[in-house]
């Protein structure tokens, strides 16, 4: 299995022209950045499949840049740096890497271990990885057991990733499901209460929270919800 979108994050331009061109021969749009800092600036950065990161970037340490991308996205992160300290692979996973190559390394390599990397991200029974919303209760159970409470706009919110089945759901159509007004969104209502049902979530459970922005057009739960 391997995904559809990829981000390769390595200032090394020849290497990175390279891999992305492998990766694309075998299907897979692959967005290139050289900086972490611009990897961040861009309009979705946390909208991936995948993610390959070198250590040694300017701008922001690989591994923090790891962190960062851990608190947005449970999509799969490969390293691949040349990096070789003796405690490099124990921060990597630490900080939410799946897996960890030394340059140098095969291009094969590179998408062998994505293929292994996707078989655990992604699972043959997907209710293993489903989100429970208890629409009576007013609960989100995560995958780990973990069980948030949920305001009557959160429920609302939930419900709409619920029905859109791991889709995008546009503000337009959140924000009449909350009854709420064109100004509402203009004031940054909107935002202000799906950060706040993602920030109830992060303090549930430990886990990786799919709930993702896609800038200019709404917002998209990547993970299964099972409602009742």
């Amino acid at each position: 299995m391997l995904p559809k979108t990829l981000t390769l994050i390595d200032d090394d331009r020849v290497y990175s022209l390279g891999l992305s061109r492998f990766l694309q021969g075998l299907g897979i749009a692959v967005t290139t950045f050289a900086d972490g800092r611009e990897f961040l600036a861009h309009a979705d950065p946390y909208g991936f499949d995948f993610y390959i990161a070198d250590l040694m970037l300017p701008g922001i340490d690989g591994t923090e840049l790891i962190r960062v991308l851990r608190l947005r996205s449970n999509a799969g992160v490969l390293v691949v740096s040349g990096r070789a300290s003796a405690d490099t692979f124990k921060d990597v996973v630490r900080a939410g890497a799946d897996m960890y190559l030394t340059k140098p390394v095969k291009f094969e390599q590179v998408a062998l271990a994505i293929e292994a990397v996707q078989r655990r991200v992604h699972p043959a029974d997907p209710v293993q990885n489903a989100w429970r919303l208890d629409r009576r209760a007013g609960q989100l159970t995560a995958p780990d057991g973990a069980v948030v409470d949920l305001s009557e706009t959160d429920r609302t919110l939930m419900d709409c990733f619920a029905e859109a089945g791991g889709e995008v759901v546009p503000r337009e159509t959140l924000l009449q499901r909350l009854g709420r007004a064109a100004d509402f969104e203009a004031s940054g209502g909107l935002n202000g209460a799906v950060f706040r049902l993602r920030r109830r979530i992060e303090r549930a459970t430990p886990g990786n929270v799919p709930l993702q922005t896609k800038s200019g057009v709404g917002y998209v739960f990547r993970a299964p919800v099972r409602a009742q």
